[in-house]
């Protein structure tokens, strides 16, 4: 299997991609104590990590927990300038449960300040350059947050990769959603857990062949990335097949190993990278952050390059 990603005229400019992380940005309430999260979020800091120009497109309240949000994401090294301050609506926070096994249970606080992210004239500018939009259901939830995240992918260049990482959350998603996320992005991520509910949801069944081809086919995507948790992952792309069985980890908490791997993914199709590499690099960076508490720990250097 060959490379698969075009060069945006951003990166033929620029050493450093550019790489957004578009919807939630939030409080993860852990038991242990509040972490800053939100997958967007948590993908645009990865993403920084790995070598891209990252941005977060969201929204917080004008309080405490906002201001604080603004705070993390300077000692993040992650821009604030497409991060709003609604002074109507307040921070977003989740209360997250971890089970014996290490994986977070969530309860997400509804009416926040990310479920009103306005578009603004900067925004389209931004979205004309990116290399990268990393986008989900949760945000679209809400009217207002779910058209401008549509229109901010529609004003992304032919060669944006366009990450639709589902990431179903408690009851904030439907078909249509689903769909038309589906038919805006160009990458499809999801888990295996995830991958039945889509499939019921869109009627595709076994008779149809492999559900992951079908999707494929289906909306012209060109890879889709499935995650197994410890058992590893699948790319799926029109030139073929990348399976990786994973890495054994001492489990700390699952919470933003998806979107570290999400990450690495981008960084990889960017760069042209074989699927065979990107896959191993992006289950390493996963494991990693596995045996880490919180979803945005510091990497180690070895992580930082594509082996």
């Amino acid at each position: 299997m060959g490379g698969v990603a075009g060069v945006s005229e951003h990166m033929q400019q620029n050493d450093n991609p550019l790489v957004i992380g578009l919807g939630e940005v939030l409080w993860d309430l852990l038991p242990g104590g509040k972490q800053f999260g939100g997958a967007p979020a948590n993908f645009a800091y990865h993403a920084g990590v790995l070598g891209a120009e990252a941005y977060v497109v969201s929204s917080v309240g004008d309080d405490d927990l906002g201001r604080e949000i603004l705070c993390h994401l300077d000692g993040l090294g992650l821009s604030r300038e497409f991060v709003a301050v609604d002074c109507e609506h307040s921070t977003g926070t989740v209360s997250v449960e971890v089970d014996a096994r290490g994986r977070p249970n969530y309860v997400i606080h509804e009416n926040v300040a990310w479920d009103f992210i306005s578009p603004t004239a900067y925004m389209v500018g931004l979205a004309e350059k990116a290399d990268a939009v990393c986008f989900g259901t949760l945000a679209q939830r809400s009217t207002v947050s779910r058209v401008t995240i549509r229109d901010f992918l529609a004003a992304t260049h032919n060669h944006c990769l366009r990450i639709f990482d589902v990431n179903l959350r408690q009851r904030f998603y439907n078909v249509d959603t689903v769909a038309r996320g589906l038919s805006q992005a160009t990458v499809l991520k999801l888990n295996d857990e995830e991958l039945p509910v889509i499939t019921e949801m869109l009627s595709i069944s076994r008779q149809d062949g492999d559900p992951l081809l079908t999707l494929l086919r289906r909306f012209g995507l060109k890879m889709i990335a499935l995650t197994r948790g410890e058992r590893g992952s699948e790319l799926i792309s029109r030139e073929g097949r990348s399976t990786h069985l994973g890495f054994p980890a001492e489990v700390a908490d699952t919470v933003g190993a998806g979107d570290a791997f999400t990450a690495a993914l981008a960084m990889g199709m960017i760069r042209g990278l074989d699927p065979e590499r990107i896959n191993e690099h992006a289950n390493r960076v996963a494991q990693y952050v596995c045996t880490q508490p919180g979803a945005t720990p510091e990497l180690p250097e070895e992580l930082l390059r594509f082996a």
